[in-house]
């Protein structure tokens, strides 16, 4: 069975990561902790889907409770929403399965707005922040060219844009240092963007502060 192989592979890239001296080896050591975590999210992956043929009517139970699981977070501050993910973006060369991240995100940003209310922007600037862990190995931050945006952004735009073409949506990323992985996700209006970029250069820790 596919799964049963997932699940042994992962076991044995779990325990190589167990044998593997992140100081003397820590491009290894990137490498095999991003190849668990893909391998992870297949396997969660492939699991949802068993869950969702065999009783399809708690597809919606089972997408709240990955929601919550993975620590996804929708916020509001007057013209601004952060949307925070789990972990960072797979790559899409890694051909990954992006329904991990995006069904709990639709199912969140559904629950969401069944109790608040969003904003429809017609122009805005999106803003996609990778923060990585200060402890880690900084030879695995990524090129922003690599990484999976577009089906987060296509499952973000159904609920607050009017459209996200460039001619509508700017889009900005950066790389930040936190004391665990994430994606934060920020919308706002292209007119908060300015100031809310100056404030936030003020106040995050970046690479080049890092000894």
């Amino acid at each position: 069975m596919k799964l049963e192989s997932e699940i042994q592979k992962l076991s044995n890239t779990v325990f190589a990561l167990k044998t593997t001296d992140i100081r003397v080896y820590p491009e290894n050591y990137g490498d095999l902790s991003m190849n668990a975590a893909l391998r992870a999210e297949r396997i969660a992956c492939q699991m949802r889907n068993l869950v969702c043929l065999a009783a399809p009517k708690k597809r919606s139970d089972y997408l709240q409770e990955a929601a919550d699981a993975q620590g996804i977070e929708i916020c509001q501050n007057e013209d601004l929403i952060s949307i925070t993910l789990p972990g960072l973006l797979p790559k899409r060369k890694q051909h990954v399965n992006a329904a991990f991240l995006h069904e709990p995100l639709n199912y969140a940003l559904q629950n969401y707005l069944a109790v608040h209310s969003l904003p429809l922007y017609r122009e805005c600037v999106v803003c996609f922040s990778q923060v990585y862990e200060q402890d880690g190995p900084f030879d695995r931050i990524r090129d922003y060219d690599n990484l999976e945006f577009k089906q987060l952004l296509d499952t973000i735009a159904t609920y607050i844009m009017v459209d996200d073409t460039g001619l509508y949506c700017d889009s900005y990323h950066t790389t930040e240092i936190a004391d665990r992985d994430a994606t934060v996700i920020y919308v706002m209006g292209k007119s908060t963007f300015p100031k809310w970029l100056q404030e936030r250069k003020n106040k995050i820790k970046s690479i080049s502060e890092i000894p």
